[in-house]
């Protein structure tokens, strides 16, 4: 399910000095409430979901963001480069360039943990221009530097990480890819499992039971910290992580147009 008419690529500019990176976006002018897309660890705004839910946008005359964090897809950086606080800096920049009005979020993994982050700042700012009408979470991976890597690795893994400042992990998507030491340092700073998550809007979660990344007991354990009385999470029996089969992503706009 592709777009008819992929929207060009635009970019701007985040952060300053040799921090500077040109961030890569594709922006699909329409009604709202528009749809914020923020994609999941080593993965890009041209995946399935995203694409998916592009096109749905157009076909409904709806606003649609996607871009790509730094060291990802079209934009500048080195992968190796990315933290937790470097990716939020980037969509909160790229949310507040060219979101306006009423914004759905969907967060994929990685995105999920991001588009609650971006939803803590957004109930901060108040008064913000681009209120948050529904957060959409895919298999979402709050804490995951933490809960699902640093303490589930290996003495061995961890002393690498340690002294040499990275390690290599094998994928089952493609090349084994590093996971750094500031990359797991800075997501202690963004941790948001141990207390009440107060996004200001409701959120619908869709949960793989047969997720092998991100358990299913990840979203009950956040389900419980999300204060919001208008939370559901969906567990599809049968889906993996990227639950991008057709059944997922007709679920995932479901989801969507709920808002």
């Amino acid at each position: 399910m592709n777009a008819a008419s992929e929207p060009d690529v635009t970019f701007i500019e985040v952060g300053q000095g040799i921090g500077a990176r040109r961030i890569a976006a594709r922006v699909r002018n329409g009604r709202g409430p528009g749809v914020f897309w923020l994609s999941g660890f080593n993965s890009d705004m041209n995946g399935t979901k995203a694409q998916a839910v592009d096109a749905w946008a157009e076909a409904k005359g709806r606003a649609c963001v996607r871009f790509d964090y730094s060291g990802h897809g079209l934009s500048e950086g080195a992968f190796a480069d990315g933290t937790i606080g470097r990716w939020l800096e980037e969509s909160l920049a790229v949310f507040d360039r060219f979101c306006d009005g009423p914004q759905i979020v969907i967060g994929s993994s990685m995105g999920g943990w991001i588009a609650l982050l971006l939803a803590r700042e957004m109930v901060r700012r108040q008064g913000a221009k681009a209120p948050l009408a529904g957060l959409v979470l895919i298999a979402p991976a709050p804490d995951f530097t933490e809960e699902l890597m640093w303490k589930q690795f290996s003495s061995e893994i961890r002393a690498e990480i340690e002294t040499t400042g990275q390690w290599m992990r094998p994928s089952a998507y493609g090349d084994p890819y590093p996971i750094t030491r500031a990359l797991i340092e800075d997501g202690r700073k963004h941790l948001v499992l141990d207390s009440s998550i107060a996004v200001g809007c409701p959120v619908r979660i869709l949960q793989g039971a047969q997720d092998a990344d991100v358990p299913w007991q990840h979203a009950f354990a956040l389900t419980s910290q999300l204060p919001s009385d208008d939370v559901v999470l969906s567990l599809i029996q049968d889906g993996d992580h990227r639950l991008s089969r057709p059944q997922d992503i007709a679920r995932l706009i479901a989801a969507v147009e709920e808002f």
